[in-house]
């Protein structure tokens, strides 16, 4: 019963949602972006990755061949690897994920990897340590140039987010990100997702 009436109210407030105005919501596990080199250490120099799946971002796509991060505390296995192959190896993680691994990545934008956390990738073949490459990613909304005129917002601005659940809640310090190779979609984590009752098709707004 209870549950019943928590989605009638979730309807009545979708229901008045100006859905022009909406940005689709993902969370986003933990990750890596390897560079050409460590792939190569990893798999093999002649290996051919392969491809499982496309991601919301043009040209981004995930391989069906994982990897285990280890930290001094613990261990993630089974770690998705996201492609094309990035010039430096980046890897994102949870808070949660960080208290397990005993690391104390900084929050920053992707590619921001100066003076953040070090951790050793392993696979069945080899183990590297990569060095600065490990944080938790800054919460953000990818749009393209025409989105960021509809919603009246600059590359780099940081705005409020309202997400639109059975647990309502703002997200403040959301960075714009705007390019014309972007797909209009707000990147939160799993930590994040959970706490906003992330589920499937679950829009958000900015508001402030």
């Amino acid at each position: 019963m209870e549950e019943d009436i928590i989605k009638e109210i979730v309807k009545r407030v979708m229901d008045t949602i100006d859905h022009r105005k909406t940005i689709p919501l993902e969370v986003s596990a933990r990750h890596v972006h390897l560079s050409q080199k460590h792939m190569e250490k990893l798999f093999g120099a002649n290996y051919i990755m392969s491809k499982k799946k496309e991601l919301s971002q043009p040209g981004q796509f995930q391989y069906k061949e994982r990897v285990s991060l280890i930290g001094p505390k613990g261990v993630l296995r089974g770690v998705a690897i996201l492609g094309p192959p990035r010039e430096r190896t980046q890897v994102e993680i949870s808070k949660t994920d960080s208290i397990s691994l005993g690391i104390k990545p900084p929050i920053r934008q992707s590619g921001d990897l100066d003076g953040s956390e070090s951790l050793y990738i392993s696979t069945d073949n080899a183990v590297i340590k990569v060095v600065e490459s490990v944080i938790i990613a800054k919460r953000h909304i990818h749009m393209t140039p025409e989105d960021a005129e509809k919603f009246n917002v600059r590359d780099n601005q940081r705005v409020s987010v309202r997400v639109n659940s059975e647990r309502p809640v703002v997200f403040e310090d959301v960075v714009i990100r705007v390019s014309s190779k972007y797909k209009l979609n707000m990147h939160i984590d799993f930590d994040e997702g959970n706490a906003a009752g992330y589920q499937e098709d679950v829009v958000c707004e900015i508001v402030i």
